[in-house]
């Protein structure tokens, strides 16, 4: 994550233990979290880079024009012929008279139509069981009404079931019962497995009757070099890789946060073109699936609702769900409220947003800090709403408990961090 203006979220899954799940192909390691910083000064609309950011002085905004994402085929209607009897005239009785003899019934067509009376009959009952089972489209029922999923194998989960002391274990035990989003980056589920981890998860979800969510974060140049930096080597690769989750989703209802902070920090680390490029094209990917993707929509802190949404529309969100809002920060509930209503109103409306309000209890650190900052507490448990004509969910995005990166204390970005936990319910009361 670069140091200038945010938080990091966690973008690394600990190793599962395979006697307790059915499918783990992932590979452990890698760095990652995320989330724009407070910095001091930022006032809304201004990105204030802080002394040692190597990405200050960049490009302050974007004028990338909107892209679009592949459209959709109709596929032409076809049309069955028509038939039915045919009729027949009677002989000719005088050489001036016609008489049209009463039509004979076709024993073929009084054939066909009892088969097919019958086909229906049969049928029907089948159309309807399946259906039933299909999984709803994202226009029906909000996440196909399904209840959010709470992951068996989060590092919460993990960490209780090894914690000793009494303190460590109930403040994972108390974050680890909560649905968080799964992670998903190259340095843990590299090409060739990340497919199989998402197809595990999604099934998990589907036996619990829910809706996983998941953060897709490994694009090229990832995080400015900051706490969070790495991602895949080149644009082909990422966006092979996005491909392979999409094929993962088995077409399974799912909720995406696609690249936290990639678009926000476009201005900053001045390659905002190569961002939004990336973005549309993994956009355009999972468009193929029935998940609710959102894009990065910053926090309420950073950019100007105006600059986000420019951002935003470059990057192809017309063809997505909408955008997601405070990954890994703190900003209060109310202000990011405020804020995703005025972000969706510059899109010209239509444009949905979830909020991330897993560290938010107590609001931001005084002094603005985003790493690791003390004095913070878990926020609200998550919910799916609608919570209100913009906002579809309030989510924990970020995994509470993982690190920030090294900084106040903390181990690497994306890893368990138990003295950071056990404040963070403390401070909640829980």
């Amino acid at each position: 994550m670069a140091d200038d203006a945010r938080d990091d979220a966690s973008a690394t899954r600990h190793r599962r233990d395979d006697s307790r799940y059915v499918v783990r192909t992932g590979t452990a390691g890698g760095a990652g979290g995320t989330g724009p910083s407070d910095v001091p000064g930022d006032v809304p609309g201004e990105h204030a880079a802080r002394p040692d950011d190597p990405a200050a002085g960049a490009a302050a905004g974007s004028t990338e024009p909107p892209r679009t994402g592949p459209s959709a085929r109709i596929g032409a209607p076809t049309r069955a012929a028509d038939t039915g009897p045919s009729i027949r005239r009677g002989p000719r009785r005088t050489p001036d008279v016609r008489e049209a003899s009463t039509p004979r019934p076709n024993r073929a067509w009084w054939t066909t139509t009892l088969i097919i009376l019958l086909a229906a009959a049969l049928l029907i009952p089948i159309g309807v069981w399946l259906a039933s089972s299909i999984e709803p489209e994202q226009g029906g029922a909000l996440y196909g009404g399904r209840d959010l999923f709470v992951d068996p194998g989060s590092s919460p989960a993990v960490a209780a079931d090894a914690a000793v002391d009494t303190d460590e274990r109930h403040a994972a035990e108390v974050i680890s019962a909560r649905p968080m989003a799964v992670w998903l980056t190259p340095e843990e589920f590299p090409p060739g497995t990340v497919g199989d981890e998402v197809r595990d998860i999604v099934a998990q979800a589907t036996d619990a009757a829910a809706v996983p969510s998941f953060v897709i974060y490994g694009m090229p140049g990832r995080d400015c070099q900051g706490q969070s930096a790495g991602g895949l080597a080149t644009q082909a690769e990422y966006v092979r890789w996005v491909e392979e989750i999409t094929a993962g989703l088995s077409g399974r209802q799912a909720i995406i946060v696609l690249e936290p902070d990639s678009l926000a920090l476009g201005p900053s680390c001045g390659d905002t073109a190569r961002r939004t490029e990336l973005i549309s094209a993994a956009v355009g990917s999972l468009q193929n699936s029935t998940a609710s993707v959102y894009l990065d929509g910053g926090h309420s802190n950073w950019l100007a609702p105006r600059e986000m949404a420019d951002l935003l529309e470059a990057a192809g969100v017309a063809h997505a769900r909408g955008f997601a809002t405070n990954v890994s920060n703190m900003r209060t509930t109310d202000s990011e409220l405020t804020y995703a209503h005025r972000v969706a109103d510059e899109l010209g409306g239509g444009a949905h947003a979830v909020v991330d309000v897993s560290r938010n209890g107590d609001g931001p650190a005084v002094d603005a800090e985003w790493c690791n900052p003390p004095g913070i507490a878990l926020g609200e448990d998550p919910q799916k709403g609608p919570i209100d004509d913009v906002v579809d969910a309030l989510l924990w995005i970020k995994t509470p408990g993982e690190s920030d990166g090294e900084c106040n204390g903390g181990p690497p970005a994306g890893e368990w961090w138990a003295e950071g936990a056990i404040e963070l319910v403390e401070n909640a009361g829980r």
